[in-house]
């Protein structure tokens, strides 16, 4: 293992390079014992995006550790492997290389299609596992949806070359949550260059590489193959049809799991673990205490 950053202050994490697969993964550590918990980022972002909820879980005694997926944050960046099949696979070598043992996974967006897709590979390897607005919705379930209009429609935009000043006032507007920590936590999704202006970490074409697995991957026959006890986790949108599809969505999942419960946040985005921290993360250890994810 490859060491980059350590704090050496409680209640900071230290952070390294690891090797999984031939690639070198960043990670996020914050050390305890007994459980632990392993957090998976969204599409085109990275670990850092999980420090509110990190702390909080750490503050209780437990080891956290948050990656940067591959193509993401300071972790390699692959031309190819992108595909559910590789990115389990990444999550199943590292649980194993840094000894976790039946580790609690909390996946966000495209993270969540992560540790959904894991936990149906690989029965028993986590003891539970939390989806934060994500790995309960297909892409194809809507009747008109097709490959081509979604890769138009969620195509990200192209950044690159924007003044970091500009995109950091365009965060503030747009978001009342922004802290400057979160600010600088969203930036790491950024290389900032010599004359101030910002490119990707996960380039577009990677990136839609990725949506393209997500198009393809079909969350509804994974669900009556998890046995893992399953936390969704889920805004409440403002937008009467949007909410109905979500509310849809996370039905549909509750019903083909084994073992689910759901906790809707009101007034909330996306990005719960950015903007609702501590609410997110006292919910998953009031379920972990009250004995919902087991052993």
């Amino acid at each position: 293992m490859m060491a980059r950053m350590t704090s050496g202050k409680p209640g900071l994490p230290f952070e390294r390079l690891v090797p999984v697969r031939g690639l070198r993964l960043n990670i996020r550590v914050w050390p305890g014992k007994g459980r632990a918990f392993l957090l998976l980022h969204g599409l085109s972002s990275n670990a850092r995006t999980w420090d509110g909820v990190a702390r909080r879980l750490h503050a209780d005694g437990y080891r956290v550790v948050a990656v940067d997926q591959r193509g993401h944050g300071l972790s390699d960046k692959p031309d190819d492997g992108y595909s559910f099949d590789d990115v389990t696979s990444d999550l199943r070598e590292l649980i194993g290389g840094l000894g976790l043992a039946r580790p609690i996974l909390i996946g966000q967006s495209w993270g969540g299609n992560v540790v959904l897709d894991f936990a149906g590979r690989y029965p028993g390897l986590a003891s539970g596992i939390v989806l934060v607005d994500g790995g309960f919705t297909e892409l194809a379930a809507r009747p008109d949806a097709t490959w081509e209009r979604i890769s138009v429609v969620l195509r990200p935009p192209d950044l690159d070359g924007m003044p970091r000043r500009e995109f950091e006032e365009r965060l503030r507007k747009r978001h009342a949550y922004m802290t400057p920590e979160r600010i600088e936590a969203v930036m790491g999704n950024f290389e900032v260059l010599a004359d101030r202006t910002i490119r990707r970490r996960l380039s577009i074409p990677n990136h839609m590489k990725i949506l393209r697995s997500v198009w393809e991957q079909r969350p509804s026959k994974i669900f009556g193959g998890v046995r893992e006890p399953v936390l969704i986790t889920a805004p409440v949108d403002a937008d009467p049809e949007r909410a109905r599809r979500r509310l849809e969505a996370v039905e549909s999942a509750r019903s083909a799991l084994a073992r689910s419960r759901v906790r809707w946040f009101e007034d909330t985005v996306h990005d719960i673990h950015v903007q609702r921290p501590d609410e997110l993360s006292a919910e998953i250890l009031s379920a972990l205490r009250d004995g919902f994810f087991g052993w």
